[in-house]
């Protein structure tokens, strides 16, 4: 079977190459993955999978290539798909052999369970079995050699080093993670270099059941990791015209509007798609137009880029630091409105799920019973629309990142999304997230301050607020 499928259509090549951290899915891309999806009902999988495409031009025209992150079903060599950067799998490999010696030195320790751990840390088989272990991991990324368009090559350990010059980082990961170089962003752009294909665009989705931890949902389009792909992918791309991260760059048109302001303290409304901060890229953000009004401001919280309304701002240190110490203290209540996908089951309940920042693939969070954080919202369901769309009133307990974002789309919580939710829903115009109301005592007057703001969604759900 042929790896290269071709596409017969008039849709035009996009100008720039997708950025695979932040895209909508090009008309090619979606007429690919439409073909990947036919074929992946005849292949009765019974695990979920990131799969990906990669639209290329060659002499004969234009085509896909086709990936799957990881192994699928326990293989690498299913025909319809690209073949790993390197295999690992093959029986007779150093690796595999490798792996079976370790194996062996495993069924040796477990016939001594009699031994306590401080005993097995110190045995000869247990520091013989982390030393090859070690190695063999070493090894394996050395023989993961990437191209970039420009035609250069670079294994994994140059590739993961030069693209992490924190310390804090490479203390923590002075190696990449198990599994670096097995999505499949870098498989596709791998064998595309090496086919002499020209890439054109790129997409990923998830088909199967979500994993417990993650919130996939099946057909769904979806961002590379940053984790494992990030540094990864940052060398492949170089020698393309690549599309910029939007995510990164917040919209230097918009302004806050002032609701109410004295000497200490403004309460500000922003808009969707302003950042609260400063970001890596785009400088841009609430707190940078506070300073040219305010000079000594400071913000005394954030709201998500895609998340609007009530952000604090302080005049002053003192504020800051009085109203700093009412947020530590939990003194601060907040209310949320939010469209959600769907029905929620219960109209008035309270999601307690624990979070855990995913360090491979951050911002995003997932929910660790056993190491997370825990997170608590109230929640009621205001209206539901005929469109299966519910519009929720939402207070945040505790201050999570991504808390109500997490509680509304995991199925241990309403398994509703937000609307527009690009990290574990679908995306829209905007993420239907408002930040409504606040109550707090101001950090001068001692006087109990409450602020609410018009309903922002009639257009999506009419509502009496």
């Amino acid at each position: 079977m042929t790896i290269v499928h071709r596409l017969y259509t008039n849709i035009a090549a996009p100008e720039r190459f997708t950025n695979p951290f932040c895209y909508e899915p090009h008309p090619l891309c979606q007429l690919a993955a439409e073909e990947v999806k036919r074929e992946l009902e005849g292949m009765q999988l019974t695990e979920g999978k990131m799969f990906g495409v990669l639209v290329v031009a060659s002499a004969e025209g234009i085509g896909f290539l086709a990936a799957y992150s990881g192994l699928l079903e326990g293989r690498n060599d299913w025909p319809y798909f690209v073949p790993p950067v390197f295999d690992a799998q093959q029986p007779d490999g150093y690796f595999k052999q490798t792996e079976r010696k370790i194996s062996a030195l495993n069924h040796q320790m477990t016939e001594r369970q009699t031994e306590t751990e401080e005993d097995q840390a110190s045995n000869p088989l247990s520091l013989q079995r982390k030393m090859m272990s070690e190695r063999l991991q070493t090894w394996l990324f050395h023989q993961y050699q990437f191209l970039n368009a420009k035609g250069e090559t670079k294994d994994l350990v140059d590739v993961w080093q030069d693209y992490h010059s924190s310390a804090r980082i490479r203390k923590k990961y002075p190696l990449p993670p198990g599994g670096t170089g097995d999505c499949c962003a870098p498989k596709l752009l791998q064998y595309a270099y090496g086919q002499q294909l020209k890439p054109l665009c790129m997409a990923e989705f998830w088909w199967g059941p979500s994993p417990k931890s993650e919130i996939r949902h099946h057909g769904e389009f979806y961002p590379a990791c940053r984790g494992k792909c990030k540094p990864v992918l940052t060398w492949m791309l170089q020698g393309l015209d690549v599309a910029p991260d939007a995510e990164t760059v917040g919209d230097s048109q918009l302004e806050p509007e002032v609701v109410w302001e004295d000497e200490a303290i403004a309460v500000l409304n922003k808009p969707s798609g302003m950042l609260s901060a400063p970001g890596k890229i785009s400088h841009y953000s609430v707190a940078t137009w506070a300073e040219k009004r305010w000079p000594e401001s400071m913000i005394a919280h954030r709201l998500d880029m895609g998340t609007s309304g009530i952000i604090l701002v302080a005049k002053t240190m003192e504020a800051y630091l009085l109203l700093q110490e009412q947020f530590a203290n939990h003194q601060v209540k907040k209310k949320y409105l939010a469209i959600v996908e769907g029905v929620p089951e219960k109209e008035h309940g309270v999601i307690d799920l624990p979070l855990l920042s995913d360090p491979m693939n951050r911002p995003r969070q997932t929910v660790d019973y056993e190491h997370g954080k825990r997170a608590i919202t109230e929640f009621r369901v205001l209206q539901s629309s005929q469109e299966e769309r519910s519009l929720l009133a939402l207070w945040p307990h505790t201050g999570r990142t991504h808390q109500l974002r997490m509680h509304c789309a995991h199925k241990d919580g309403l398994g509703c999304p937000i609307v527009g939710d690009e990290l574990y829903g679908r995306k829209s115009d905007r993420l239907y997230l408002q930040a409504q109301a606040i109550t707090f005592v101001h950090p001068t007057t001692e006087k109990r301050m409450h602020f609410d703001l018009p309903y922002p969604f009639e257009h999506m759900i009419p509502f009496q607020y």
